[in-house]
């Protein structure tokens, strides 16, 4: 079974729902701003994962159109704005959208698309009990990513964080997100109790094994392959598995050299190649590597309980994937 096939034919069909979607609107400038970044691409990973889910329990994949679509809305929302805090001039191979339209259109946008992410989920046809419930978990989602971004930030000023401090953040600001997916598309399709659990841990398990995987991209990709800015991580200080591995363990010389580099906004290419490559030394990138082929085996062993089916294998496949990809 080819994965990237198998996820187009969702994603393709998904992409033609957000387009529509996103379509019209005035200000005509604040709601392109709103769909520069949902339109310029993305992997689609949390509809995906929640169309995934609902096939996974033999649900109806249009009953979890809306949930796909306000995931997908909702995960652009926090981008714009991570964008905005993290200075960050480039997304998906285009201009972020506070570089393309200014910061205070750019909030606006966010916003808007964190609306538009709680109209959308009205257009669900489901039973009254199903739909306060995703509702709800949508509430809660959200909830924790701002939790997890504001505990991110506030790493960045602290000189050590606890590897089980950096797993609860991560949790919160980009599992949480994959949780209310894939749990979200089982109950959407009609799951039992125990297939919501077992997806919802799912999520959490691919959410932690992809941020680890993120983080290691950040600092060892290059902007084509990925994207996005290089070495942002280094030199906003962000707290990652990698770095709190690192700095938990360095000593010495080493010490001194990440006190002085890391989370220094004006290093060099020259400097951030040094801080990457002590990383390397201390065996922080095999470490981190380690942790998240972890995550990946406990977000398979999740699935266990479901029926042998597609959806099932490409979940699978899935996790897999997330540990794996260059971008």
């Amino acid at each position: 079974m080819d994965l990237k096939n198998e996820l187009k034919k969702r994603t393709d069909i998904f992409n033609i729902e957000l387009k529509h979607y996103l379509e019209g609107g005035y200000p005509k400038i604040l709601y392109d701003a709103a769909r520069h970044l949902p339109l310029a691409g993305g992997k689609r990973l949390r509809p995906a994962i929640s169309i995934l889910s609902c096939e996974s329990v033999s649900g109806n994949i249009e009953n979890v159109m809306p949930l796909a679509i306000s995931t997908e809305l909702i995960h652009n929302f926090t981008l714009v704005h991570d964008d905005i805090m993290d200075k960050s001039k480039l997304r998906r191979n285009t201009p972020t959208v506070h570089n393309q339209y200014g910061e205070p259109t750019a909030i606006l946008a966010g916003d808007l698309l964190f609306a538009k992410s709680f109209e959308v989920i009205h257009n669900f046809t489901g039973h009254s009990s199903i739909f306060k419930k995703i509702n709800y978990n949508i509430v809660e989602s959200i909830r924790e990513v701002c939790e997890g971004q504001q505990l991110d930030m506030e790493f960045e000023k602290r000189n050590n964080v606890t590897e089980e401090e950096y797993l609860e953040m991560i949790q919160k600001k980009t599992s949480a997100l994959f949780m209310l997916a894939a749990e979200g598309g089982s109950i959407a399709g009609g799951g039992t109790d125990n297939q919501n659990i077992c997806l919802r841990n799912y999520g959490k398990y691919l959410g932690l094994a992809f941020q680890i995987r993120d983080d290691y991209l950040d600092m060892s990709s290059d902007v084509n392959t990925l994207g996005k800015d290089i070495g942002n991580d280094i030199r906003n200080g962000k707290k990652t598995l990698i770095a709190v591995h690192s700095i938990n363990n360095a000593s010495g010389n080493n010490k001194n050299l990440i006190d002085k580099i890391f989370g220094n906004n004006n290093a060099s290419e020259e400097e951030i190649n040094k801080v990457y490559n002590l990383f390397n030394e201390i065996g922080s990138l095999e470490y981190a590597k380690n942790t998240a082929y972890k995550f990946c085996d406990e977000a398979k062993k999740s699935i266990n309980i479901l029926k042998d089916t597609d959806a099932k294998k490409i979940l699978s496949d899935l996790a897999e994937y997330s540990i794996n990809r260059e971008k």
